[in-house]
């Protein structure tokens, strides 16, 4: 398959015997889960497979996923480590200023005195609002909350998003 493909979750387990496996979901958008759904399992070295949901349910703080024609452990033990992918063309229109995580990572920052922090490597979910994390050229990462107060810009086109640091921010 050669088109471009979205990292929506990681199989990081099974869970029972009956064939569900435990997500690492990696979405804002929780219907990519739903029943009848189409995601493609990505495992390294062999060709995307296409699965459909056939139940989901939330268990502390992870999706268990349960795909149709896969009722048993034995079906999908294989899938541990595997990731859960969309094609591009199962994106959904955003509103405005709402972004794709794949938008953000790998986008620059910068204060608004224009100083290169570094760039946004991954994005974290922990509650009210996401986080992002800068891996800086030397040092520890920075966390940026996602919030307007601090995210002041950002250039999607230019990959670059400018922050206005709070008091302790960069500390």
């Amino acid at each position: 398959m050669n088109k471009k493909m979205f990292n929506v979750g990681k199989i990081v387990n099974t869970h029972g015997i009956r064939g569900e496996l435990k997500v690492l979901r990696i979405s804002d958008f929780e219907e990519r889960f739903a029943a009848g759904e189409t995601l493609f399992i990505v495992s390294e070295g062999s060709e995307p497979m296409e699965v459909v949901v056939k139940s989901r349910r939330l268990n502390k703080g992870f999706e268990l996923i349960l795909f149709e024609g896969y009722d048993n452990i034995n079906d999908v033990e294989k899938f541990k480590g595997s990731e859960l992918k969309i094609t591009e063309d199962q994106l959904t229109e955003l509103e405005t200023n709402e972004y794709y995580y794949h938008e953000i990572i790998g986008c620059d920052v910068f204060t608004n005195n224009k100083e290169k922090l570094g760039t946004v490597t991954e994005i974290l979910s922990p509650g009210a609002n996401d986080v992002w994390v800068v891996k800086q050229p030397i040092g520890k990462d920075i966390l940026i909350p996602y919030i307007a107060e601090v995210v002041t810009e950002i250039d999607i086109a230019g990959k670059k998003v400018v922050i206005k640091p709070m008091e302790g921010l960069l500390d």
